[in-house]
């Protein structure tokens, strides 16, 4: 995310609420000792949040690129987060206080990207692994707060290391893995030294995704577990550090083993959750059982009755797994790679959804006309309805390999209409009963190189339509009776208008219904007559347009794009008024205007919102919390928040200030 430090005067927005959960951070969702709260990442946030009580969070914001990593003291006292940056820069930790959520200690040493994090048993230090850039393990002591030592994570002729987890018995062992590389490390403070020891693995071939330590039920039963990508379990003995077996031996688990969990110790072995990358999730236990001659016999078993869990989505690899309490009285917490959570109970392991969250860029967003707790957004595939107060989705309307780019809504907010990449205008209505999303028309062919953008007049029954070849169109929306009776949707082309060579970004209609602005990515902005159909006015600049909205009284357009200027612009007859600096670097994608026109905000691919005085051109406030693009922003009807979504598929709220 960049930083905009030489705006003078500015204040900074409030950020009211995430909607989000970033689950390809291995290991990124985590349950807090209290057993009260969840702890993981979106982007460059941490968020906490409260499961007992709905639509609570806390949001620690101080990192300026994707957190990677996280992980949280055995004690619940600290939080610690890392992160990734760009190339030849130094990657920061981060070590929050828990209880006052503020940032108490930063760490910088690892290059480009903090990979993997862990606390030792009683919280003396923290072990921190770099990315493959960096290559590095380093121990941090907690009391004075600086670095121990550091050492190469793994020998030259190794792979790169990705996981780390630290022992349950002592402060001064942790266990590293990845590509072709397994090894415990023990601490020798006081000659500041960390050593390793190689595990020997009896001539097999890993690469380990997740380590779980079970060293604290027994010396004799000091063993740790590794997923691996080809789809087994090892388990190693701690105090031998060989390999003792590995399971299952026949039917891997496809796409490997990428969350494990110990529960807890039974007759023969261990009680085990894993996570697979197929998105699987079972329990299962796993130990060892003589038969006759001194044979050993490896048990993989699963523990109930029923098949283990599987995700709806081949794809969706599980990520996280995160006990909520010990033992099979309590329930446990699942992340996957699409973005999802849920929370299985022990006793039938039944699994239940308790948040979804976009995990692919968000293309746009919209409020229904006059309300101020709905919006809708629309992704690769997907259009979903959200509840701002509450953070849940509500609705969700699904349409595999296709991509939804442009959304708007009716008034009365029985129409929804959208374009999608196959170049089809598709109109939505609500069925009475559960109010679900139902298709009502489909407009074939509107555009033959996608709809990009689509716009409503007032009354809702005319439809504005901007495609990838540059045309824009004018619809109009009949309701009529078929042949047997029933009402049907036809949209009629009225106009259609090509004047753009490049795409149409974004379509703005005037309030009288009687007049549009249309951006372009072929540097013009042209104001349209709706009723015949033809160009009124046209604004050239050396930009690719991404954005347009109706300015003062409606007499003038202000415009965005890729030369990162803001222009005032008279509609009359195209002519200049000013011209503003309205970021350092990157496009400014879109920007929304009050109803009062007295202010507007920006953001772009400088990562920042931007809310700006319109007269006075002038920013006031500027809200850091976007770690990729932003695509989109809307200021809610009532003038109270702010919306903006972005490529991470986050959906972020701000408090609308006071002027």
């Amino acid at each position: 995310m960049a930083g905009d430090d030489d705006i003078i005067d500015t204040k900074e927005l409030e950020l009211e609420r995430i909607i989000g959960f970033n689950g390809k951070v291995p290991g990124g969702l985590l349950v807090h000792p209290d057993r009260e709260h969840v702890i993981y990442p979106l982007g460059c946030n941490v968020i906490i949040e409260d499961i007992t009580k709905e639509a609570t969070q806390s949001i620690l914001s101080s990192h300026t690129n994707n957190v990677t990593c996280i992980a949280v003291s055995n004690d619940g006292q600290y939080i610690v987060s890392g992160q990734e940056t760009y190339m030849g820069f130094k990657a920061i930790i981060t070590l929050w206080d828990y209880r006052t959520k503020v940032a108490i200690q930063k760490w910088e040493l690892h290059k480009v990207k903090v990979q993997a994090l862990a606390f030792s048993v009683n919280g003396k230090y923290v072990f921190s692994l770099g990315g493959q850039d960096d290559g590095s393990v380093v121990v941090w002591d907690m009391a004075t707060k600086q670095p121990i030592c550091g050492s190469p994570a793994q020998v030259v002729s190794a792979g790169i290391t990705t996981c780390l987890a630290a022992s349950k018995v002592s402060d001064d062992v942790f266990v590293t893995g990845g590509d072709n590389t397994l090894r415990i490390w023990t601490l020798d403070k006081e000659n500041r030294k960390i050593r390793p020891l190689n595990t020997n693995l009896g001539g097999l071939k890993r690469i380990i995704t997740c380590i779980e330590m079970v060293d604290d039920q027994d010396e004799k039963l000091s063993y740790f577990f590794c997923g691996t990508t080809t789809g087994d379990i090892l388990c190693i003995n701690k105090n031998t550090n060989i390999l003792q077996f590995e399971v299952p031996a026949k039917n891997k688990f496809s796409l490997g083993v990428t969350a494990l969990s110990f529960v807890k110790m039974t007759e023969k072995g261990f009680n085990m959750l894993l996570g697979t990358g197929s998105g699987v999730v079972g329990n299962f236990d796993i130990g060892v059982e003589f038969e006759k001659g001194n044979k050993v016999k490896a048990i993989f078993k699963h523990r109930s009755d029923k098949q283990p869990w599987k995700h709806d989505v081949e794809t969706s690899a599980v990520t996280s797994i995160a006990k909520r309490g010990a033992g099979h009285q309590a329930s446990f917490f699942v992340g996957t790679a699409h973005s999802q959570v849920y929370k299985f109970q022990f006793a039938d392991f039944t699994a239940e959804l308790i948040k979804t969250c976009h995990s692919c860029p968000v293309n746009d967003v919209i409020f229904p006309f006059g309300v101020s707790q709905l919006i809708l957004t629309c992704q690769e595939g997907e259009i979903r309805v959200w509840n701002l107060s509450t953070g849940k989705e509500l609705r969700r309307f699904v349409l595999a390999n296709k991509s939804c780019e442009a959304l708007a809504i009716s008034r009365d907010g029985k129409l929804i209409v959208s374009g999608w990449n196959d170049g089809k205008i598709r109109i939505f209505g609500f069925k009475a009963k559960d109010l679900t999303l139902e298709l009502k028309h489909v407009v074939m062919d509107a555009h033959n190189k996608g709809v990009t953008s689509v716009a409503l007049t007032s009354r809702g029954d005319t439809i504005i339509s901007g495609g990838g070849e540059g045309m824009v169109r004018v619809w109009d929306v009949v309701v009529g009776v078929d042949h047997n009776g029933k009402k049907e949707m036809r949209a009629n082309l009225r106009h259609s208008m090509k004047e753009h060579k490049n795409f149409v970004a974004q379509i703005v209609i005037r309030s009288n219904d009687k007049e549009c602005a249309s951006a372009g990515g072929d540097g013009t902005t042209i104001i349209w007559d709706l009723t015949k159909g033809i160009r009124k006015n046209v604004v050239f600049a050396n930009t690719l347009f991404k954005s347009v909205c109706y300015g003062e009284e409606e007499l003038q357009i202000i415009t965005c794009g890729t030369d990162h200027k803001l222009g005032y612009w008279e509609t009359y007859d195209g002519s200049m008024i000013r011209e503003l600096e309205g970021a350092k670097a990157g496009a400014i994608n879109f920007m929304d205007i009050t109803a009062d026109q007295r202010a507007f905000v920006t953001g772009g691919e400088e990562k920042l919102i931007k809310l700006w005085q319109y007269r006075e051109g002038v920013v006031t406030h500027v809200g850091k919390g976007h770690s990729a693009n932003i695509m989109r922003i809307r200021i809610a009807p009532d003038n109270k928040s702010i919306v903006s979504v972005s490529e991470d598929g986050a959906i972020l709220q701000w408090r609308f200030p006071n002027f």
